[in-house]
């Protein structure tokens, strides 16, 4: 990228797309917030994954790969993962539960993200790893008068800090929302020792056989933290007081980004968390939010391992582009129709360049995402390349975004070894039928159904198939 080209990004804090301007451009600094490893991830949480993963390829390429630091956490403590393991292991301790619980989805998101084309994050912390730097933090905050300790638990003050002198932002500023209006809308913890409505826990007792630590302020019982801290402790540990970008989907900014920047400020005295804070959109399916109750609710490892949506199985890229195609900060309608519109448009792009050399990326490519990454007009680009045969621009490219055509090569060689291995063993058990082999031709059968094969043998003596 040259000098005079500008990367443009979207605030939520300010509501401007302005030009980024790195706090050290030696070393950028990106947070995401990361899955809890609770259950598997669904395609919504898939979002911000390929979102950011972008963006992180995009500051490489113009910064540098040893000039940008991307941190990308896991929450392992958190009460869905306390009512899963004890769901899922009734027997078992439950903090022994709780270990097999987190180690299992964490290693399952892991797979899917890679299978999406995102590249591993710089560092990704675990809250449980970061204990100490929340407790700090919270005795930074006591002392300021911004969290108090009731009933054993620590709960931080919005209106205290609204209240302070000095270069502290406002509570809300992010949400763009009052006191009166967050109350008015939060689904707030209603509990006696709160002085406010809006205060919202930064530490609480551990129930009996729940993880516990021992708790900051003086408190005898041993607590565990709650969600918000966790983030301001990781990105602080990682990343330093302030930041360039914290980015993660639209739902997060309020009450987690808004409680993130308020605790984060507040102890260490400055009026920014992070310079730049980018949300993607929301995520609906066949036109309809998603949800359990709807049977609509997919995750990452279904579209990839089953045939559960559409009727087959899904590559990773495929979903990395059908996920590109809509700018990030817009909903997106996930369908069955536009990813099949995307595989035959990647399967193009895939088959142009897989003899081809990578060369460099289009120009007009890395100029539509670095205007706040505008990955339709970057999709536009690709298929200029592609019409134009300039293949080796077209490779580079789709690098650039993340995919892989390599891989893809491979898996089609992979499938077609499959192919020729069914249409052999069809061909074989139509000869043991004609020999009246019936056990040769029972035995092949289940084999094509091990395999996913459905079979039917016709009346003019051939069998047709297909996958299941």
């Amino acid at each position: 990228m040259g000098e005079t080209m500008a990367l443009k990004l979207y605030n939520t804090l300010t509501r401007t797309k302005d030009d980024f301007v790195p706090i050290d451009p030696a070393l950028i600094r990106l947070y995401v917030c990361g899955p809890t490893v609770y259950d598997f991830a669904h395609i919504g949480n898939a979002r911000p994954v390929i979102v950011f993963d972008l963006l992180y390829r995009l500051l490489r390429h113009v910064y540098g790969a040893s000039s940008v630091k991307y941190v990308r956490n896991i929450t392992d403590v958190d009460d869905k993962i306390n009512e899963r393991a004890a769901r899922d292991y009734p027997d078992l301790p439950l903090n022994e539960a709780i270990r097999l619980v987190t180690e299992k989805t964490a290693a399952q998101f892991h797979a899917d993200v890679k299978a999406l084309g995102c590249l591993p994050p710089s560092v990704e912390p675990r809250a449980t790893e970061h204990i100490g730097e929340m407790r700090t933090i919270i005795e930074r905050l006591i002392a300021g008068g911004f969290a108090y300790v009731a009933e054993d638990h620590v709960l931080f003050s919005p209106a205290a800090m609204n209240a302070a002198d000095g270069v502290l932002p406002r509570y809300g500023a992010l949400a763009n929302r009052s006191l009166d209006e967050m109350i008015a809308g939060a689904r707030v913890d209603v509990a006696p020792y709160k002085k406010d409505a809006t205060d919202f826990v930064l530490w609480k007792p551990s129930k009996e056989g729940e993880p516990g630590w021992p708790s900051p302020a003086g408190i005898a019982v041993p607590g565990r933290p709650g969600w918000h801290i966790e983030c301001s402790a990781m990105s602080w540990a990682h990343l330093g007081e302030i930041f360039d970008i914290h980015g993660g989907g639209i739902d997060l900014v309020f009450p987690h980004h808004e409680n993130e920047i308020a605790q984060s400020t507040c102890a260490f005295g400055h009026n920014v968390m992070a310079k730049v804070w980018m949300h993607n959109g929301f995520l609906q399916v066949e036109g309809e939010k998603m949800s359990k109750s709807l049977g609509n609710f997919i995750t990452i490892n279904q579209l990839l391992a089953t045939t559960d949506f559409g009727g087959r199985e899904w590559d990773g890229q495929v979903l990395r582009l059908a996920m590109l195609g809509t700018h990030y900060r817009s909903p997106i309608d996930w369908t069955v129709r536009k990813l099949e519109e995307v595989k035959t448009s990647l399967d193009n792009f895939m088959h142009a360049v897989s003899d081809a050399h990578a060369t460099t990326p289009s120009p007009a490519l890395i100029e539509a995402l670095a205007d706040d990454l505008n990955t339709p007009k970057a999709i536009a680009e690709l298929f200029r390349l592609y019409r134009e045969l300039d293949i080796g621009a077209l490779r580079a490219s789709l690098e650039l975004m993340g995919f892989d055509p390599a891989a893809w090569q491979a898996a089609k060689t992979i499938d077609s070894a499959l192919e020729e291995k069914i249409v052999t063993l069809i061909e074989n058990r139509l000869a043991a039928r004609q020999a009246k082999d019936w056990a040769a031709s029972d035995r092949m059968r289940d084999e094509l159904a091990a395999m996913g094969v459905a079979i039917k043998d016709n009346k003019d003596g051939t069998t047709s198939w297909e996958m299941k």
